[in-house]
């Protein structure tokens, strides 16, 4: 399932910004609703990875099968990233995780958010925004992010390299274009 507009804007609002962890919070959900990434691929960023490349701000992203894409960050995820990043020990280590758990550090350094931390959180924020349960798991995030892009004339094509997407039909259960209620054939019977 997908979140509705209002929806995802309701979680992206959940995290309390006055403090850090909440800062990280909410800029993991916007990473993720903005770009459409995986939870692992969310666990995988590193501070270096969160750069200016051909003049945009991106997220170097490794995928499946250790496939590199470079996803242009949009601008409502840069501030989130950036106000977090702005109270981070560990900013000016671009081999460190971009997401570090709230848990104690270990002696090698920061320590990376797990997808199960990335799943607990999310439910957390869900509950906060009073979204179904079926709502807080990190694939509707994805899967919210590429129906959103879809119903706003992305290029399916697009979307495809832009998820990660071997196969163009996995990107196609994405599509919901043609499953809008409004748009029902029902609505065009008339006797």
């Amino acid at each position: 399932p997908a979140l509705s507009d209002a929806q995802a804007r309701a979680l992206l609002e959940a995290p309390d910004v006055s403090t850090g962890r909440g800062l990280r919070d909410r800029a993991m959900l916007a990473v993720l609703l903005y770009h459409g990434l995986r939870a692992s691929e969310l666990c995988a960023l590193r501070v270096g990875d969160f750069a200016e490349r051909r003049g945009f701000r991106s997220f170097m992203v490794q995928g499946k099968g250790g496939k590199i894409r470079y996803i242009p960050a949009h601008p409502k995820a840069v501030a989130a990233v950036d106000a977090y990043l702005e109270t981070c020990d560990h900013r000016a280590e671009l081999s460190a995780p971009l997401f570090v758990s709230s848990r104690r550090a270990s002696a090698s350094g920061p320590k990376g958010m797990t997808r199960a931390r990335i799943r607990e959180l999310i439910a957390r924020h869900a509950g906060v925004a009073h979204l179904h349960p079926a709502m807080s798991r990190p694939h509707a995030l994805r899967a919210t992010a590429a129906t959103n892009a879809l119903e706003h004339g992305a290029d399916i094509a697009l979307v495809q390299d832009w998820l990660g997407h071997a196969n163009p039909a996995t990107t196609r259960l994405y599509d919901k274009r043609g499953q809008k209620p409004e748009e029902s054939p029902s609505y065009r019977v008339s006797y």
